[in-house]
């Protein structure tokens, strides 16, 4: 447990992104990070000889993505194929006619969400939803996928500033497969969670059950529910960091992975909706890749009750949502692979960040340094780019390049 110019406190995607910009630079970092992986909500697992992205799946504006420019000379191959959301009309699970209505709403509240006047209330994006809307719970329903809530609990003012090219792209081998490879030479510790940072003195001292590091300068780049609950705490206190944490918390989303046997029949690259009247609901990715397996997402509160019941609860709700679409025999076909729970995961305690209404402007808060030692890091941070590891990525950069010019070597 030696000393180091900095520490960086996490191995996800901002964390990764710091280490690597200061070993650029010849600066000795070590990267602390609690897991027995790298890569934070960035994960791919492996399952069937197939490659599961059970954190972080599209990139996400990707004509402008970091990751989809760091992904070939790494050796891995970015997947072009526009995402079903995006192609109009292939939606399952509509009655005759119904979808082209389902998105004129959608298009009406993202209309709606546009033209907020940006010196208005921050208020929930339920208050833009027409009033005894037809598709209001369906509306819902994408909310929690995009932010892992409900509208009820999504700030405006948040949400409206998301910055979005709305081209979306896949890495065929996996996003965490690609992110956890690009912490290649860093000096990474495993297994090595941080319970303090105490920062009174004029080093920073990092506690780990491992022993106690010192640093010249820290990036902390850990969840905002690890901040929020204190899992990881300062001293001095840093009240502002906790509080804008709290008001930055994160949602619900996990994913379920279901193998079909026999899948040449189902469409490849569609998505069907569980229901369309309802928001707990379902969104289902049938054939990815064309690969005989169907990628399931729930999100919000449903994606919270069926983690508090279990894994197998996650199959049975999906499971019974596609037989009432393929039918009753349907079920015989299908066999799970891969589960997400990132609320129950005590290092995430959940998926990506959300502002509540009236707390869009803490991202800022977040993000800004402590007496130029602590540098805050994550896609919390991003006030354009949150909830992607394009944003966590750039956010880690930033705090590195802030600790460089702390250490004088900007």
């Amino acid at each position: 447990m030696r000393d180091s110019d900095v520490i960086v406190i996490g191995a996800g995607a901002a964390g990764l992104a710091a280490g690597q910009r200061l070993k650029s630079a010849g600066v000795s970092a070590c990267v602390l990070e609690a897991r027995q992986r790298l890569g934070g909500r960035a994960w791919t697992t492996v399952a069937h000889g197939l490659p599961l992205d059970l954190g972080c799946g599209w990139l996400h504006s990707a004509d402008e993505n970091d990751w989809a420019r760091l992904a070939p000379p790494a050796g891995f191959t970015v997947d072009t194929t526009e995402p079903p959301w995006r192609r109009r009309g292939t939606t399952l699970g509509f009655a005759p006619g119904e979808h082209d209505g389902f998105r004129q709403a959608l298009d009406r509240f993202y209309d709606r969400l546009e033209g907020y006047d940006p010196n208005a209330p921050d208020v929930a994006a339920s208050t833009l939803l027409e009033p005894g809307g037809r598709w209001n719970e369906l509306i819902d329903a994408v909310s929690t996928w995009v932010n892992g809530a409900e509208t009820d609990g999504a700030s405006v003012r948040d949400w409206n500033r998301y910055h979005d090219t709305g081209i979306n792209w896949r890495i065929r081998e996996g996003y965490g497969a690609l992110v956890g490879a690009y912490g290649a030479g860093l000096d990474v510790r495993l297994g090595t969670a941080v319970t303090r940072i105490d920062h009174s003195g004029k080093a920073v001292r990092v506690e780990t059950p491992q022993g106690t590091l010192t640093a010249r300068t820290v990036i902390v780049a850990v969840p905002t529910s690890i901040i929020a609950a204190e899992a990881l705490q300062f001293s001095p206190a840093l009240p502002a960091k906790v509080a804008a944490a709290a008001g930055l918390p994160l949602g619900y989303d996990d994913k379920l992975f279901l193998s079909v046997s026999s899948a040449d029949d189902l469409p490849a690259e569609e998505r069907l909706f569980g229901a369309t009247d309802r928001a707990e609901i379902g969104s289902y990715h049938l054939r990815p890749f064309g690969r005989p397996i169907i990628e399931c997402y729930f999100g919000g509160r449903l994606a919270r009750e069926l983690e508090a019941q279990g894994d197998a609860a996650f199959v049975d709700y999906a499971c019974e949502q596609l037989a009432g679409y393929f039918g009753a025999s349907f079920k015989a076909r299908l066999a799970p692979l891969a589960v997400s729970a990132w609320g129950r995961d005590p290092f995430a305690r959940g998926a990506y960040s959300h502002a509540l209404p009236g707390n869009s402007d803490l991202r800022a808060v977040l993000a800004s340094p402590v007496d130029d030692r602590l540098f805050f890091a994550g896609e919390a941070c991003s006030t354009h780019d949150y909830s992607t590891a394009h944003g966590a990525y750039r956010t880690g950069i930033a705090a590195a390049e802030a600790a460089l010019a702390a250490l004088g070597r900007s």
